[in-house]
């Protein structure tokens, strides 16, 4: 049932935008306040980490082997020094195999994505979430003050946020979409 609302223009009053949140059930409406959380509310994992003059090869594996999206190029390998730059998915995609590069020759240095878009871990889950929609990125390093790297956020972070958040919004479906309309079934 919707909600009378006192406004001036009743063209607009059953529109189901105007309900009262009270009227919704429980956790199904977006609280605004998971956007303002800190960055560390995300489970994200620690980064695997290269040196530019590592090959491409070697970040593959590891990407592979980790089941990760990317790695982080620091100054010599360790996360004591700075980012330099980023590997990720894409870029094998499209700077290794759409250009026909041999990767056990390659160094990341070649490659990498230089002087990312990094995060402060002070930054809150709006902020990841505003890189990765306005900037196109999958992953974003998270970095303490003096630029060395603390961990990555993946899309994949997000969700499983998002899932732990409203895990029946989430989990409690049917097995396949349209999976609860009841048909009409022939036969005996």
């Amino acid at each position: 049932m919707t909600q009378q609302i006192d406004r001036p223009d009743d063209e607009f009053l059953d529109d189901p935008y105007f309900e009262s949140e009270s009227a919704l059930p429980p956790n199904a409406v977006f609280d605004a306040t998971l956007l303002r959380q800190s960055i560390r509310a995300l489970p994200a994992r620690h980064p695997l980490l290269f040196a530019s003059h590592h090959t491409v090869a070697e970040a593959m594996h590891a990407m592979q082997k980790e089941h990760r999206g990317c790695v982080l190029v620091t100054e010599d390998g360790s996360a004591e020094t700075r980012v330099l730059g980023i590997f990720t998915e894409r870029d094998v995609l499209f700077r290794i195999i759409d250009r026909g590069h041999n990767p056990t020759r390659l160094s990341l240095a070649e490659v990498m994505t230089r002087e990312p878009e990094c995060l402060p871990v002070e930054a809150s889950v709006a902020w990841v979430l505003n890189k990765m929609s306005v900037g196109g990125f999958r992953h974003v390093p998270v970095v303490d003050r003096d630029g060395r790297p603390v961990f990555v956020v993946s899309v994949r972070d997000v969700v499983e946020l998002l899932v732990d958040r409203f895990p029946r919004e989430v989990l409690n479906l049917p097995p396949i979409w349209g999976g609860d309309v009841t048909r009409a079934r022939e036969g005996a």
